[in-house]
């Protein structure tokens, strides 16, 4: 079978799957119906996701839904499935459908955007198609584009998962729902397999991992969606800058630093104000001008390039920068280190020459293998997004620069060893084609963190020029790239990836000494000294606790050598090892050790 088929048989396994748990979203959508009554489950909205589906729904003052009613509803869902439901597709008038839902704000509101964009409406009907059957929940019906399967009895395995708040259309400004998640599959081994995902996925939760670890915080006085690193995450982040800048030096970039602010002339200058206004903060007056927070580093970087006169010869120029910027991000999208309103990138922007670009985009990208694959990361997913056959008033810059740059981005991608890849036609920027690359972390989940973006409009805009080889000037074609993105998201990618388990470099504490009793603090503090002068992070537990509690607590840490001494280590010079990944080492002496542990 060729791969077009196989493509397009995953296609349609993907859309049946998508189909069955919409499907089960209405039968959870009807079972609570039944149980606590239309007017306590005023319908929002509720689609069907790649993990599952989900239900946003409304209710009166008097009910609050909780986790321990699951398994009431669950019941009432087998009731629906076991009755095996037909469930079927209509198309009604604005009119008819504004009858049937006349009692519900939020399909109304739908329904005043579809009559504004003049298409087709869709209700989907579970049961018989009766309304007077709908108030009791005997029958069930939505406005709806589907796809849905034939009957309720083909909704095989499915689970309640957990619940949430969520506000309307995700604004802060409308009223905040009830979300209930829920997933469904096919077979109940599909489902068992996924429930264990899900376990495994929860033990390497970022956010637990982070209190557990005491890595960072986030706190509602000081603002959500920014991150405060406590010592322990500040190192582990302060050496993945160390490691990713110094090798960007070794690889030909200039360090370059920006403020977090600038005057609203410059973001009007680079057009941000006119493309990217909602994720930028409101202005602030300073002596009667405004600024604005930064949302990106690059016209600081265009400013710099263009303070005098270039020449072919400076070019290509690589300017990196570790730079903070501040993106508006609404409150029920921000989640932990993945989505926040202030992070640090390790951005960089390559000018170079047309001659050039092939090369610079080569290197861009193997840098970004190397860079990933140094932290464990070893699967990867790249896509390419082009201008496509979108008309020209979509996008900026001429033809046959967009024709050069697709065409060096997917030489990129094939010297790289990316035979496959996934186009996405249209879906450039306006101001040129990237690549984005996604990682694949230890339990299988993707996660996008790579960019490396050609951009045609800065260079325009600003009036960046070089002077040729020809004595002629000439505009440069510029690239922006982040090899690990956002420094905080992808700190909680790798957290969840090494489940907290940082390898030995960057390991925060790295060794632990424990003491089995009090007259082993001497010797336990000698211990320390040792491995201190060896350049070695140690950490001395002198609590009055019990042997069990502190190796328990150091294991809770993820620290990798946890050191015992008690009387008999104490007289011969040793210390009892024992390995986060190997458990007990037995005795070793500590010169010894320290060897072992400095290779």
């Amino acid at each position: 079978m060729s791969k077009q088929n196989d493509n397009k048989d995953q296609a349609d396994k993907n859309q049946e799957l998508l189909a069955l748990r919409h499907s089960a979203e209405h039968v959870l959508t009807q079972a609570m119906i039944r149980l606590f009554g239309a007017e306590r489950v005023i319908m929002a909205m509720g689609p069907a996701t790649e993990e599952g589906f989900y239900f946003d729904f409304d209710s009166g003052a008097d009910f609050k839904l909780s986790e321990e009613e699951f398994e009431r509803i669950e019941k009432e869902m087998r009731k629906i499935i076991a009755a095996d439901l037909p469930i079927s597709r209509h198309e009604v008038s604005i009119a008819e459908a504004r009858e049937l839902f006349a009692d519900n704000p939020y399909k109304l509101e739908w329904l005043d955007q579809i009559a504004n964009r003049d298409e087709k409406i869709s209700v989907y009907w579970t049961g018989d198609v009766d309304l007077a059957k709908v108030k009791t929940g005997e029958s069930f019906v939505d406005l709806c584009k589907g796809p849905h399967i034939s009957s309720t009895g083909q909704v095989k395995a499915f689970k309640l998962l957990s619940l949430a708040g969520a506000y309307w259309h995700g604004d802060e400004k409308n009223k905040m729902l009830t979300r209930v998640y829920g997933t469904a599959f096919p077979s109940q081994a599909e489902l068992d397999e996924h429930l264990r995902f899900l376990a495994e996925a929860k033990k390497r939760d970022h956010r637990k991992l982070g209190q557990e670890q005491e890595l960072f915080m986030i706190d509602d006085e000081v603002g959500q969606g920014l991150i405060m690193w406590l010592p322990k995450g500040a190192f582990v982040r302060h050496k993945v800058m160390e490691f990713a800048f110094n090798t960007y030096l070794e690889s030909g970039y200039q360090p370059v630093v920006t403020p977090h602010i600038a005057s609203s002339q410059l973001w009007s200058h680079s057009g941000h104000l006119d493309f990217y206004r909602d994720s930028m903060y409101d202005g602030f007056g300073i002596e009667n001008e405004e600024y604005r927070l930064k949302p990106m580093n690059c016209p600081f970087h265009v400013k710099m390039y263009k303070h005098r006169p270039r020449s072919y010869k400076e070019l290509p120029l690589r300017w990196t920068e570790m730079g903070t910027v501040y993106r508006y991000e609404k409150s029920g999208t921000l989640h932990g280190l993945m989505r926040v309103r202030g992070f640090t990138q390790d951005d960089a922007h390559i000018v170079c020459t047309p001659d050039q670009l092939q090369q610079e985009l080569n290197s861009a990208l193997n840098l970004t293998l190397y860079i990933l694959r140094h932290f464990g990361f070893e699967q990867f997913e790249i896509n390419l997004s082009t201008r496509g056959e979108a008309g020209a008033d979509k996008f900026i810059g001429e033809t046959d620069k967009w024709q050069k740059a697709e065409e060096a981005l997917k030489q990129a991608m094939k010297s790289a060893g990316f035979d496959n890849y996934v186009v996405d036609e249209g879906g450039a920027a306006f101001y040129g084609p990237k690549i984005d690359l996604k990682v694949t972390d230890s339990i299988g989940r993707k996660w996008q963190l790579s960019t490396i973006q050609l951009d045609f409009n800065l260079p325009g805009r600003f009036g960046m020029k070089y002077v040729g080889e020809d004595g002629s000037e000439h505009e440069p074609f510029m690239i922006h790239r982040a090899l690990l993105g956002s420094l905080e998201r992808f700190m909680g990618v790798y957290i969840e990836h090494t489940g907290g388990k940082f390898p030995f470099w960057l390991a925060p504490v790295q060794v632990k000494v424990l003491p089995i009793t009090d007259g082993q603090h001497q010797y336990a503090q000698e211990v320390v000294s040792q491995l201190t002068k060896a350049k070695l992070r140690v950490e001395l537990d002198d609590r009055s606790e019990r042997l069990q509690a502190k190796i328990r607590d150091a294991q809770l840490q993820q620290i990798p050598y946890m050191l015992i001494v008690g009387a008999k280590e104490a007289a011969n010079q040793t210390v009892s090892v024992r390995s986060r990944d190997r458990g007990d080492l037995g005795g070793m002496k500590l010169t010894e050790l320290v060897d072992q542990l400095q290779q």
